[in-house]
């Protein structure tokens, strides 16, 4: 069963919360971040992203980079703009997308959950990427930017953050740039919070990464080393435990994760479109946009128009947790066997668009001359995410795309 606990969060003021809230570390790029903290000396962007402190030439992860995201996350606390709670607590954190609100339990995560499985994950990491973040949280002491995990629905929980959210004024409300609605609570209460201890600890067997592998892989081999170095470890040290949200199942939708290519591997469009129609039933081409609306219905985009795709049956197998992916029928059917690419992670003639952005974001990709054709997916289901990580199988690179993503700020961990 899940260990999950309270803990002493980190947490800024009312008043600059919604400037102090960041997006994760990995969703921008360095230009991108240092817009964002454009004019915000209190954005914690400074601390996740502290390259935007130092001269453009200075590599991202030199030492002055994590020297500098030191210096400035201790600046924050002297300043007041980070504040530690007194007692431990859980906390819920809400997100609001096209009117639509999933709900949070914000604890603990144990890294022994994670080591021995209870804790599944559907992604390969990376360890140069695993790496840098584990520099990051050691130098630090804390888990600065949440997991993104999900849980089995627990009727009881679901009926204590009712509770919670129709008596309780937030600690945080605002909505951030993109439209997308931010709401916390404390959890104060010394019985709820023992409550919800001992309901993850009976009625969930399990949790799941939804997002954000590599942080979670960072933070529990922190927590494995510092166990090593301390030669009266106990287990209740807080360097045991990770900083994790966990949102019920039924309340997440994952959307589509598209991708764009940048040749036909020498093929003519008529050749292409030939060896296509082996595998797939194609629709006549359409000036309009063909969004997917069906498991193995795909749309692509190719010289100016769109049609729709029909993998044809028996060339998939609705049977293997891994084969009835479109994502896998995609890469199997079109991008090896006709296009030429092979591993998804290293080839540079492939691009990934996150569904957010829109259908529109990638005729705009192949009508720049950047891309030449685009394929877009119906996105894969919590189920079946769930079903793979139960059977210890692996999606293939960038699957799944959740929004909105967790602002990083609104509570830390400190080890």
């Amino acid at each position: 069963m899940a260990i999950v606990k309270p803990f002493k969060g980190l947490r800024p003021p009312q008043k600059i919360a919604a400037n102090l809230a960041c997006l994760p570390y990995d969703v921008m790029n360095r230009k991108e971040a240092a817009r964002m903290a454009q004019g915000k000396p209190e954005s914690l962007l400074h601390v996740t992203r502290s390259e935007i402190d130092c001269s453009q030439q200075t590599d991202i992860h030199s030492q002055e980079v994590y020297d500098k995201s030191v210096q400035n996350f201790k600046l924050f606390q002297e300043n007041g703009w980070l504040v530690q709670d007194q007692e431990a607590h859980y906390y819920i954190y809400a997100q609001t997308m096209d009117k639509r609100t999933q709900y949070g339990i914000v604890g603990a995560a144990s890294i022994d959950d994670y080591l021995n499985g209870i804790i599944k994950k559907h992604e390969l990491t990376r360890s140069e990427k695993e790496e840098d973040r584990m520099v990051h949280v050691r130098i630090n002491n804390a888990n600065i930017e949440p997991v993104f995990f999900t849980y089995p629905n627990v009727k009881e929980i679901d009926q204590i953050v009712e509770s919670i959210i129709s008596e309780q004024k937030p600690a945080y409300d605002f909505t951030s740039k993109d439209g997308f609605g931010h709401h916390f609570w404390v959890i104060k209460d010394a019985d709820t919070n023992r409550r919800i201890e001992e309901l993850f600890a009976t009625k969930v067997p399990a949790t799941y990464v939804a997002d954000g592998h590599h942080r979670t892989a960072a933070a529990a081999l922190v927590g494995k080393e510092k166990r090593q170095q301390n030669p009266n470890h106990s287990g209740q040290e807080d360097y045991n435990f990770f900083l994790a949200v966990h949102f019920p199942e039924s309340q997440l939708k994952i959307i589509d994760y598209n991708r764009v290519v940048k040749d036909l591997n020498g093929l003519s469009n008529d050749a292409f479109m030939s060896k296509l129609t082996q595998r797939f039933e194609v629709s006549p081409a359409s000036k309009d946009i063909i969004k997917p609306n069906e498991l193995h219905e795909f749309s692509m985009y190719l010289d100016g128009k769109w049609h729709k795709l029909n993998a044809k049956p028996g060339t998939y197998d609705d049977k293997d947790p891994i084969g009835v992916l479109d994502v896998t029928i995609l890469s199997n059917l079109v991008l090896n066997e006709i296009l030429g690419i092979t591993d998804l992670r290293t080839d540079n003639r492939i691009d990934f668009v996150g569904g957010i952005r829109g259908l529109d974001e990638l005729q705009k990709r192949v009508d720049s001359g950047e891309m030449k054709v685009a394929f877009a997916m119906y996105p894969v289901s919590m189920q079946q995410l769930i079903n793979i990580a139960d059977t210890g199988n692996i999606m293939p690179p960038k699957t799944t795309w959740f929004e909105p993503k967790l602002r990083s700020g609104l509570v830390i961990h400190k080890l």
